[in-house]
């Protein structure tokens, strides 16, 4: 396989199907402390791309492409009501995760405001389990 983007050989793909599930290892990543620990999979690195998904502002990072991270920043900073609060963190948060395809469903959102923090709790739903995520804003 040639490393230069000049070259027309490509690594043949063609044997992975639709149907294959492919790993989703990743490193660990503590988000409070930005330490990275050994590798996870399965469930556990599904948990962890929604956490940083969640708490990485969308369109900040040139990193990124445009369809990953959350909007909340906004809506957080702002002065606005619970209310609105309450209706659109569940949006926000459900863009920010559903275009994964490892992704089926974002669901039963709780959003509790005290002080300045505010408390989500909801599910999301893969082809394999249904994850539960607590976040605080």
């Amino acid at each position: 396989m040639a490393f230069s983007p000049l070259s027309d050989n490509f690594e043949d793909t063609s044997f992975v199907t639709e149907d294959d599930v492919l790993p989703s290892k990743t490193y660990a990543l503590d988000l409070d402390t930005g330490a990275i620990g050994p590798m996870v999979d399965g469930t556990a690195a599904l948990k962890q791309f929604i956490l940083k998904a969640i708490a990485t502002e969308r369109f900040h990072y040139t990193v990124y492409d445009t369809d990953y991270g959350c909007e909340l920043e906004d809506l957080i900073g702002s002065n606005v009501t619970a209310e609105l609060l309450t209706d659109e963190i569940p949006r926000v948060i459900t863009e920010a995760l559903i275009y994964d395809d490892r992704i089926d469903d974002v669901y039963d959102f709780v959003t509790e405001q005290s002080g300045d923090k505010v408390y989500v709790s909801f599910y999301v739903d893969t082809n394999q389990e249904t994850i539960p995520i607590e976040v605080v804003l």
